[in-house]
């Protein structure tokens, strides 16, 4: 079974019986290495409380659509963002009939619609309604829409009936879940990422930074090794737990950074530069703290050693991924800097809505194309990303 270590999951509850085996299942997920969130329709809360679900789950759940606490901060979008899965379990024919339409009444129909993570339906109803072509021709049409759907299992039925109609089982449920996230895209690819910002030492306790985050570096790391890669991540300081099978090794500044990247690029196949490597550094570090005393203080700042330039003039270059937060003429500044450090390709974003923020948007840039990833979790975009990366390396 893979794990689902990182993964966050969005466990959509509805009003049926087998409602009940939603404590399970939230156990098992969780175990799995999971984040999970419950949102419940009114019916499920008649089979399972929401005290249940947040107990198990650890988290709030979440009930109305027009929660006032929730919605100061749009709370239904930024879950819909925040989602890598979202799972509907018990899935009434019901349900599947109004999400099949579009339907947004309640905050779970709304967060299906608002989603761009995967959806996952597994159905729970009476062996006549499953059978009936409503239900057939709504199942068709989630599944054109890219919808998953997992079972349903034939048995006795709560009302008597045998038949098809009965949700899978949780630990089924799992694994169809833990499946949809084992893509293969990379097998056997060797990936080198660099994350975070740098470090440029003034004194022993004072530095030039920035306010990067880590965050898109760490997400494409785990949605890596999910892909089958291997990956190695040279960190600058950042407060982020490793992801689960990455090789993490930490730096301070941008010197350290660049031995520590050229270090693996002898077997290295993609190379992704993330960081957010300071551009200059003082020319002199002072051995003891500089005390305040004049007015004014100037400091002699030389620049950096380029990373992914020289990743990029190597003899035996990987595929070179670079990104550019920019503030300003965002592509026309991407399409610049993919061409200038002679890059394979790019991905230009606003560094304003980027930096410790958990969602992003950017525009994916290459010698011969161009094109938009649109808003959503890291983790759903940097799944995308490597989507991109795995598509040109086959063309390559």
């Amino acid at each position: 079974m893979l794990s689902l270590t990182n993964k966050r999951i969005l466990l959509g509850i509805t009003g049926g019986i087998a409602a009940y085996k939603c404590a399970e299942l939230t156990r098992l997920l969780i175990k799995a290495g999971a984040e999970v969130r419950v949102a419940m329709t009114k019916a499920a809360t008649e089979f399972i409380t929401p005290l249940t679900m947040q107990a198990l789950s650890g988290q709030r759940v979440h009930l109305d659509l027009l929660d006032i606490d929730a919605e100061a901060a749009m709370g239904h979008i930024e879950l819909a963002r925040w989602a890598d899965l979202v799972l509907i379990a018990p899935a009434t024919a019901d349900f599947i009939a109004r999400i099949s339409h579009g339907q947004a009444n309640d905050i779970l129909s709304t967060m299906v619609l608002a989603t761009s993570a995967k959806i996952a339906v597994a159905p729970a109803m009476n062996q006549a309604m499953w059978a009936d072509d409503s239900t057939t021709t709504n199942l068709n049409t989630l599944v054109d829409r890219g919808y998953h759907i997992f079972g349903p299992a034939e048995g006795e039925q709560a009302c008597g009936d045998v038949g098809p109609g009965r949700m899978l089982e949780p630990a089924q449920l799992l694994e169809l879940s833990s499946s949809l996230f084992e893509t293969g895209l990379l097998a056997g690819k060797n990936i080198v990422i660099t994350g975070g910002p740098t470090r440029e030492a003034i004194d022993p306790v004072r530095f030039i930074s920035n306010h990067s985050s880590g965050k898109m570096a760490y997400a494409l790391a785990a949605e890596a090794v999910a892909a089958g890669a291997k990956v190695t991540l040279i960190s600058g300081p950042v407060n982020l737990a490793t992801p689960d099978s990455v090789h993490r090794i930490d730096v301070v500044n941008a010197a350290q950074m660049l031995d520590a990247t050229l270090e693996h690029m002898s077997n290295c196949d993609v190379f992704i530069g993330v960081a957010a490597v300071a551009d200059y550094r003082p020319a002199e570090v002072e051995a003891q703290k500089i005390k305040k005393s004049d007015e004014q203080m100037q400091l002699t700042l030389i620049k950096n050693p380029d990373i992914i330039s020289e990743v990029a003039k190597l003899d035996r270059k990987p595929f070179v991924v670079g990104f550019a937060a920019e503030t300003n003429d965002i592509v026309s500044n991407g399409k610049d800097k993919l061409t200038r450090k002679n890059l394979d390709m790019l991905f230009a974003n606003n560094a304003t809505e980027t930096f410790n923020s958990d969602s992003i948007s950017v525009t994916a840039l290459t010698k011969t194309s161009e094109s938009e990833l649109s808003a959503g979790n890291k983790n759903v975009v940097a799944r995308n990303m490597l989507q991109l990366i795995a598509t040109a390396l086959g063309a390559s």
